[in-house]
Protein backbone atom coordinates (compact mmCIF):
# COMPACT_ATOMS: atom_id res chain seq x y z
CA UNK A 1 0.00 0.00 0.00
CA UNK A 2 1.43 3.43 -0.97
CA UNK A 3 0.29 4.90 2.76
CA UNK A 4 2.52 2.59 4.24
CA UNK A 5 4.77 4.35 6.60
CA UNK A 6 8.37 3.08 5.77
CA UNK A 7 9.95 0.22 8.32
CA UNK A 8 10.14 -2.96 8.55
CA UNK A 9 5.87 -3.82 8.23
CA UNK A 10 3.84 -3.51 5.40
CA UNK A 11 0.64 -4.40 4.21
CA UNK A 12 -0.16 -5.15 0.36
CA UNK A 13 -2.90 -4.55 -1.99
CA UNK A 14 -4.05 -8.09 -1.36
CA UNK A 15 -6.06 -6.70 2.06
CA UNK A 16 -9.75 -6.81 2.01
CA UNK A 17 -10.21 -4.66 4.53
CA UNK A 18 -11.40 -7.00 7.28
CA UNK A 19 -10.65 -5.74 10.50
CA UNK A 20 -8.15 -8.66 11.82
CA UNK A 21 -4.89 -6.49 12.04
CA UNK A 22 -6.71 -3.32 13.49
CA UNK A 23 -8.46 -5.89 15.91
CA UNK A 24 -4.91 -7.21 16.95
CA UNK A 25 -2.82 -4.38 16.87
CA UNK A 26 -4.87 -0.91 16.31
CA UNK A 27 -1.09 0.93 17.16
CA UNK A 28 0.30 0.29 14.04
CA UNK A 29 -2.26 -0.38 11.45
CA UNK A 30 -4.83 1.92 10.32
CA UNK A 31 -7.53 2.67 7.46
CA UNK A 32 -6.50 3.97 4.20
CA UNK A 33 -9.26 6.61 2.34
CA UNK A 34 -10.12 3.42 0.08
CA UNK A 35 -10.88 1.40 3.29
CA UNK A 36 -7.83 -0.90 3.50
CA UNK A 37 -5.83 -1.58 5.91
CA UNK A 38 -2.11 -0.46 5.60
CA UNK A 39 0.85 0.36 8.23
CA UNK A 40 -0.04 3.42 10.11
CA UNK A 41 3.10 3.97 12.61
CA UNK A 42 5.92 0.96 12.67
CA UNK A 43 6.02 -0.48 15.86
CA UNK A 44 8.11 0.91 18.55
CA UNK A 45 8.49 -1.50 21.43
CA UNK A 46 8.96 -5.72 21.51
CA UNK A 47 4.81 -5.73 22.65
CA UNK A 48 3.89 -3.72 19.58
CA UNK A 49 5.87 -5.73 17.27
CA UNK A 50 4.18 -8.95 18.92
CA UNK A 51 0.96 -8.25 18.15
CA UNK A 52 1.88 -7.05 14.84
CA UNK A 53 3.20 -10.33 14.33
CA UNK A 54 0.22 -11.73 15.43
CA UNK A 55 -1.87 -9.60 13.00
CA UNK A 56 0.77 -11.14 10.30
CA UNK A 57 0.04 -14.65 11.37
CA UNK A 58 -3.84 -14.19 11.50
CA UNK A 59 -4.24 -12.07 8.64
CA UNK A 60 -6.86 -13.89 5.92
CA UNK A 61 -4.92 -13.40 2.87
CA UNK A 62 -1.52 -13.00 3.73
CA UNK A 63 -1.52 -9.35 3.09
CA UNK A 64 0.72 -8.33 5.74
CA UNK A 65 4.80 -8.50 5.18
CA UNK A 66 8.20 -7.82 6.73
CA UNK A 67 11.04 -6.38 5.35
CA UNK A 68 13.37 -9.43 7.01
CA UNK A 69 12.29 -12.80 8.17
CA UNK A 70 10.95 -12.18 11.44
CA UNK A 71 10.42 -15.35 14.01
CA UNK A 72 6.45 -15.73 14.06
CA UNK A 73 6.61 -18.21 17.17
CA UNK A 74 5.31 -16.29 19.91
CA UNK A 75 2.70 -15.04 18.04
CA UNK A 76 1.52 -18.21 17.08
CA UNK A 77 1.86 -19.23 20.76
CA UNK A 78 -0.62 -16.73 21.97
CA UNK A 79 -3.38 -17.73 19.92
CA UNK A 80 -5.96 -18.40 20.62
CA UNK A 81 -5.41 -15.27 22.83
CA UNK A 82 -8.17 -14.88 26.14
CA UNK A 83 -10.43 -12.03 25.99
CA UNK A 84 -12.53 -12.00 29.46
CA UNK A 85 -13.27 -14.73 31.60
CA UNK A 86 -13.08 -17.82 29.74
CA UNK A 87 -13.40 -16.51 26.23
CA UNK A 88 -10.58 -16.25 23.75
CA UNK A 89 -10.23 -15.00 20.14
CA UNK A 90 -9.10 -17.71 17.71
CA UNK A 91 -7.14 -15.50 15.26
CA UNK A 92 -6.30 -17.02 12.08
CA UNK A 93 -8.98 -15.35 9.68
CA UNK A 94 -10.13 -17.12 6.72
CA UNK A 95 -10.40 -15.69 3.38
CA UNK A 96 -13.67 -17.05 2.62
CA UNK A 97 -15.62 -16.01 5.35
CA UNK A 98 -14.06 -12.55 4.48
CA UNK A 99 -11.88 -12.31 7.45
CA UNK A 100 -14.38 -12.92 9.88
CA UNK A 101 -13.61 -13.54 13.99
CA UNK A 102 -14.24 -16.80 15.27
CA UNK A 103 -13.99 -17.09 19.22
CA UNK A 104 -13.83 -19.93 21.84
CA UNK A 105 -15.01 -20.45 24.99
CA UNK A 106 -13.49 -22.88 27.41
CA UNK A 107 -15.62 -24.12 30.12
CA UNK A 108 -15.83 -27.24 32.24
CA UNK A 109 -18.59 -29.19 29.98
CA UNK A 110 -16.82 -28.92 26.89
CA UNK A 111 -15.52 -25.73 25.09
CA UNK A 112 -17.79 -24.16 22.09
CA UNK A 113 -16.38 -22.70 18.95
CA UNK A 114 -18.28 -19.52 17.76
CA UNK A 115 -17.78 -19.46 13.73
CA UNK A 116 -14.98 -20.97 11.99
CA UNK A 117 -11.68 -20.02 11.95
CA UNK A 118 -8.36 -21.20 9.60
CA UNK A 119 -7.68 -24.63 10.38
CA UNK A 120 -4.28 -23.91 10.89
CA UNK A 121 -2.40 -26.50 12.36
CA UNK A 122 -0.62 -24.73 14.89
CA UNK A 123 -4.33 -23.20 15.86
CA UNK A 124 -5.70 -26.62 15.94
CA UNK A 125 -2.49 -27.64 18.58
CA UNK A 126 -3.48 -24.68 20.69
CA UNK A 127 -7.23 -25.36 20.60
CA UNK A 128 -6.60 -29.21 21.80
CA UNK A 129 -3.93 -28.09 24.50
CA UNK A 130 -7.64 -25.83 26.08
CA UNK A 131 -9.53 -28.41 25.95
CA UNK A 132 -10.77 -28.72 22.07
CA UNK A 133 -13.77 -28.20 20.58
CA UNK A 134 -17.92 -29.81 21.38
CA UNK A 135 -19.73 -27.40 19.99
CA UNK A 136 -19.00 -24.96 16.88
CA UNK A 137 -22.01 -22.61 16.56
CA UNK A 138 -22.05 -21.33 13.34
CA UNK A 139 -23.83 -17.62 13.47
CA UNK A 140 -24.90 -17.80 9.65
CA UNK A 141 -24.37 -18.82 5.57
CA UNK A 142 -21.55 -16.39 5.32
CA UNK A 143 -18.76 -17.34 8.08
CA UNK A 144 -18.65 -21.16 8.27
CA UNK A 145 -15.23 -21.47 6.94
CA UNK A 146 -13.34 -24.58 7.62
CA UNK A 147 -16.13 -25.71 9.81
CA UNK A 148 -15.62 -29.87 8.15
CA UNK A 149 -12.04 -29.63 9.05
CA UNK A 150 -12.67 -28.72 12.41
CA UNK A 151 -15.18 -31.77 13.08
CA UNK A 152 -12.92 -33.87 11.90
CA UNK A 153 -10.11 -32.26 13.78
CA UNK A 154 -12.22 -32.68 17.10
CA UNK A 155 -15.59 -34.64 16.62
CA UNK A 156 -17.54 -31.86 17.50
CA UNK A 157 -21.15 -31.04 16.59
CA UNK A 158 -22.16 -27.92 14.47
CA UNK A 159 -25.43 -25.70 15.05
CA UNK A 160 -26.90 -24.00 13.11
CA UNK A 161 -30.05 -21.97 11.95
CA UNK A 162 -32.31 -24.25 9.58
CA UNK A 163 -33.06 -20.99 7.18
CA UNK A 164 -29.66 -20.51 6.48
CA UNK A 165 -28.16 -24.36 5.61
CA UNK A 166 -26.60 -24.63 2.30
CA UNK A 167 -25.01 -27.17 0.69
CA UNK A 168 -22.04 -26.64 2.01
CA UNK A 169 -23.60 -26.98 5.62
CA UNK A 170 -25.96 -30.01 4.89
CA UNK A 171 -24.51 -32.37 7.26
CA UNK A 172 -24.56 -29.66 9.97
CA UNK A 173 -25.46 -31.91 13.02
CA UNK A 174 -27.88 -29.51 14.87
CA UNK A 175 -30.50 -27.67 13.55
CA UNK A 176 -32.22 -24.39 15.30
CA UNK A 177 -35.85 -23.54 13.92
CA UNK A 178 -37.83 -21.13 14.44
CA UNK A 179 -37.20 -17.43 15.98
CA UNK A 180 -37.84 -18.75 19.95
CA UNK A 181 -34.36 -18.96 21.69
CA UNK A 182 -33.04 -22.36 21.82
CA UNK A 183 -31.26 -23.68 25.11
CA UNK A 184 -28.12 -25.79 24.02
CA UNK A 185 -26.60 -26.08 28.05
CA UNK A 186 -27.22 -24.24 31.11
CA UNK A 187 -25.37 -21.56 30.27
CA UNK A 188 -25.60 -21.55 26.01
CA UNK A 189 -28.83 -19.91 24.41
CA UNK A 190 -28.95 -19.51 20.98
CA UNK A 191 -31.28 -16.56 19.88
CA UNK A 192 -32.59 -16.10 16.36
CA UNK A 193 -31.79 -12.29 14.70
CA UNK A 194 -32.85 -12.54 11.12
CA UNK A 195 -31.81 -9.85 9.37
CA UNK A 196 -28.38 -9.91 7.64
CA UNK A 197 -29.23 -12.97 6.44
CA UNK A 198 -32.63 -15.15 7.21
CA UNK A 199 -31.01 -17.62 9.46
CA UNK A 200 -28.76 -15.60 11.27
CA UNK A 201 -28.47 -16.39 15.19
CA UNK A 202 -26.64 -14.99 18.10
CA UNK A 203 -25.27 -17.22 21.34
CA UNK A 204 -25.71 -16.04 24.61
CA UNK A 205 -23.02 -17.22 27.13
CA UNK A 206 -23.00 -15.77 30.39
CA UNK A 207 -22.13 -12.13 29.91
CA UNK A 208 -21.27 -12.75 26.33
CA UNK A 209 -23.24 -12.33 23.37
CA UNK A 210 -21.73 -13.33 20.04
CA UNK A 211 -23.58 -11.44 16.95
CA UNK A 212 -22.22 -12.59 13.64
CA UNK A 213 -22.58 -9.82 11.47
CA UNK A 214 -26.10 -8.82 13.00
CA UNK A 215 -24.45 -5.75 15.75
CA UNK A 216 -20.86 -4.81 16.67
CA UNK A 217 -19.32 -2.38 18.44
CA UNK A 218 -17.30 0.84 16.49
CA UNK A 219 -13.70 1.11 16.60
CA UNK A 220 -13.10 3.39 19.08
CA UNK A 221 -15.24 0.75 21.83
CA UNK A 222 -17.56 3.72 22.42
CA UNK A 223 -20.92 2.77 20.80
CA UNK A 224 -22.60 -0.08 19.05
CA UNK A 225 -23.18 -0.11 15.45
CA UNK A 226 -25.16 -1.78 12.94
CA UNK A 227 -25.58 -0.95 8.66
CA UNK A 228 -28.47 -0.89 6.47
CA UNK A 229 -25.59 -1.36 3.63
CA UNK A 230 -24.99 -5.02 5.07
CA UNK A 231 -28.48 -6.21 5.61
CA UNK A 232 -29.07 -9.02 2.79
CA UNK A 233 -32.34 -10.32 3.99
CA UNK A 234 -34.41 -8.00 6.04
CA UNK A 235 -33.75 -4.27 7.53
CA UNK A 236 -37.40 -4.53 9.21
CA UNK A 237 -36.50 -8.53 10.54
CA UNK A 238 -33.25 -6.59 11.20
CA UNK A 239 -34.45 -4.09 13.38
CA UNK A 240 -37.05 -6.72 15.33
CA UNK A 241 -34.55 -9.01 16.11
CA UNK A 242 -32.53 -6.04 17.29
CA UNK A 243 -35.24 -5.12 19.53
CA UNK A 244 -35.96 -9.01 20.67
CA UNK A 245 -32.35 -8.68 22.37
CA UNK A 246 -33.57 -6.36 25.00
CA UNK A 247 -35.04 -9.11 26.94
CA UNK A 248 -31.58 -10.50 27.31
CA UNK A 249 -28.93 -9.51 30.23
CA UNK A 250 -25.24 -9.62 28.92
CA UNK A 251 -21.97 -6.81 28.78
CA UNK A 252 -20.30 -7.86 26.10
CA UNK A 253 -20.99 -7.39 22.37
CA UNK A 254 -18.31 -10.20 20.48
CA UNK A 255 -18.94 -10.05 16.27
CA UNK A 256 -18.08 -11.48 13.39
CA UNK A 257 -17.14 -8.84 11.56
CA UNK A 258 -16.57 -5.30 13.04
CA UNK A 259 -14.91 -4.50 17.01
CA UNK A 260 -15.66 -5.82 20.33
CA UNK A 261 -17.89 -3.83 22.86
CA UNK A 262 -17.90 -4.27 26.02
CA UNK A 263 -20.24 -2.10 28.40
CA UNK A 264 -20.14 -1.25 32.13
CA UNK A 265 -23.33 -2.96 33.17
CA UNK A 266 -26.19 -5.10 31.28
CA UNK A 267 -28.31 -1.96 32.20
CA UNK A 268 -25.61 0.12 30.56
CA UNK A 269 -25.93 -2.45 27.16
CA UNK A 270 -29.98 -2.36 27.50
CA UNK A 271 -29.75 1.50 27.18
CA UNK A 272 -27.26 1.45 24.08
CA UNK A 273 -28.77 -1.46 22.37
CA UNK A 274 -32.07 0.95 23.16
CA UNK A 275 -30.47 3.33 21.26
CA UNK A 276 -29.27 1.16 18.06
CA UNK A 277 -33.22 0.14 17.94
CA UNK A 278 -34.06 3.79 17.61
CA UNK A 279 -31.97 5.12 14.98
CA UNK A 280 -32.76 1.68 13.43
CA UNK A 281 -37.06 2.50 13.34
CA UNK A 282 -36.14 6.06 11.79
CA UNK A 283 -33.87 4.35 8.97
CA UNK A 284 -36.69 2.73 7.38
Amino acid sequence: MPENVAGEFFVDQACIDCDTCRILAPLTFGWTDSGKSFVERQPDSAAERHRALMALVSCPTAAIGTEHKLRVDAAVASLPERIDGGVYYCGYASESSFGASSYLIVRPSGNVMIDSPRASKPLIKRVEALGGVRLLFLTHRDDVADHERWVRAFGCERVMHKRDVSHETRNVERIVDGESPTRLDHDLVVIPVPGHTRGSAALLHDRYLFTGDHLWGTPDGSELSVSRSVCWYSWAAQTRSMSRLLDFDFEWVLPGHGFRYQAPSSTAMKAELQRVVERMRANR
